[in-house]
């Protein structure tokens, strides 16, 4: 996957970001390339977001590291016990993930934190091999975001899984019950995206991040 250059725009792009870089990273290298599911495989809690940072996961080659989104993201899993540290700023920096594994429907870094629908396409059998290896062990997703959640009810649904009809619409704290091929139910639970737009307005508030994640 990490080799992946399927999307020519984004492959461009997560390129051209690696080489010119941001002032205050000069001096370090970028990723620049597809970014790999985070978190053990038989976690019973996924986290589904949107697509990497240009200068966060781009840069540092893990998800939701080196920006202010993983900030929120993982200062909210380490109170709910779920890392083993509130901060994550590079690769290497020591943290663990205990029973929560965070994907993405986008690997590559968009323009703009905008794939098309054609790249989200693309890169969907990704996010459905994802799915299908966590399928055994889940119990909740948690979508960060419309885009996460559109994704994951068309994956799963392509797995075969039951979802329910009409489509279950994306809202903070909406929920839904799937159903994996062999009975099992999961809950689909959706969450404002931790993104600075929601953060810094405060759609989206720590207390309102925490509460979703302890109904997980």
């Amino acid at each position: 996957m990490s080799v992946c250059r399927a999307c020519p725009r984004l492959v461009t792009w997560r390129e051209e970001v690696a080489v010119t870089k941001r002032a205050a990273f000069a001096d370090q290298p970028y990723w620049g390339r597809p970014v790999p599911a985070l978190g053990p495989p038989d976690a019973p809690v996924l986290v589904v977001g949107l697509a990497p940072a240009a200068h966060g996961a781009n840069r540092t080659g893990r998800n939701f590291t080196g920006d202010r989104s993983g900030d929120w993201l993982y200062a909210a899993l380490h109170r709910a016990g779920y890392a083993n540290q509130p901060v994550s700023w590079a690769a290497g920096d020591g943290l663990e993930l205990d029973g929560v594994r965070i994907i993405a429907p986008v690997r590559c870094a968009p323009p703009q934190n905008k794939p098309t629908l054609v790249e989200r396409q693309t890169c969907a059998p990704w996010l459905d091999a994802d799915l299908a290896r966590s399928a055994p062990f889940v119990r909740s997703i948690m979508c960060l975001g419309s885009i996460g959640w559109d994704a994951t009810i068309a994956g799963v649904r392509h797995a075969g899984w039951e979802v329910p009809r009409p489509k279950p619409k994306f809202g903070h704290g909406a929920r839904a019950t799937l159903r994996t091929p062999e009975g099992r139910e999961v809950a689909l639970v959706g969450c404002y995206h931790v993104s600075q737009q929601n953060t810094f307005t405060g759609k989206l508030t720590e207390s309102m991040l925490d509460e979703v994640i302890a109904s997980l």
